[in-house]
């Protein structure tokens, strides 16, 4: 587990992968195509409320890059898989993870649209917010602040999708600059990584 040792380059690309029901399919089939060396960090923010998540468990038998289950003041590091725990919002500070108490117990979860907005409040590299599967429209809120400060928005294709809910209101926001499948994306990414690298 990576925890403060020293100083960190922190302006390597972020991918936050946000989604609900219907998300781990299209991490399964993201991460599958995705190589483990692009120079970028993967944060995979998915809705787990009622229980621990176990994304931390499965997702590795999916991509060689290590995956790890984010603890508070984890480093932020390139080439590594990070899954939100359960209950918690997520924020970036300092090159580090930092979790609070979930400031929306109640109804649907905002717990993407908290960590994109930490993102571009505190990170310096590049951003890049993906939407996949989940009900409701966690996460659009704050895709135009990615686009504001450079970053880059992508929706997944609504017919790739099991729950088409969050990803459509993703688009509904004019604010998303691709909608591909999950193959799709991870070229996308990994084009976005060659271009930064």
């Amino acid at each position: 587990m990576l925890t403060k040792s020293g100083p960190t380059v922190k302006n390597f690309p972020i991918v936050c992968v946000g989604g609900s029901a219907g998300g781990l399919d299209a991490y399964i089939r993201l991460l599958q195509n995705l190589p483990a060396d692009m120079g970028v960090a993967i944060v995979i923010v998915n809705h787990i409320t009622m229980m621990p998540t176990q994304l931390h468990e499965v997702l590795p038998r999916f991509t060689t890059m290590p995956v790890d289950l984010i603890t508070e003041n984890l480093l932020i590091e390139p080439n590594r898989v990070f899954i939100i725990p359960a209950n918690r919002d997520l924020h970036v500070d300092e090159g580090e993870f930092h979790l609070k108490p979930i400031s929306k117990p109640r109804g649907w979860p905002d717990v993407i649209t908290v960590f994109l907005r930490s993102l571009t409040d505190c990170w310096d590299g590049k951003l890049i917010a993906v939407i996949v599967s989940g009900y409701d429209g966690d996460g659009a809120a704050a895709l135009c602040g990615i686009k504001e400060v450079g970053g880059i928005t992508i929706a997944q294709k609504l017919s790739t999708a099991s729950q088409p809910d969050m990803p459509k209101s993703a688009i509904d926001t004019g604010c998303i600059d691709f909608v591909l499948s999950p193959e799709d994306i991870a070229q996308e990414i990994m084009r976005i990584a060659r271009v930064e690298a």
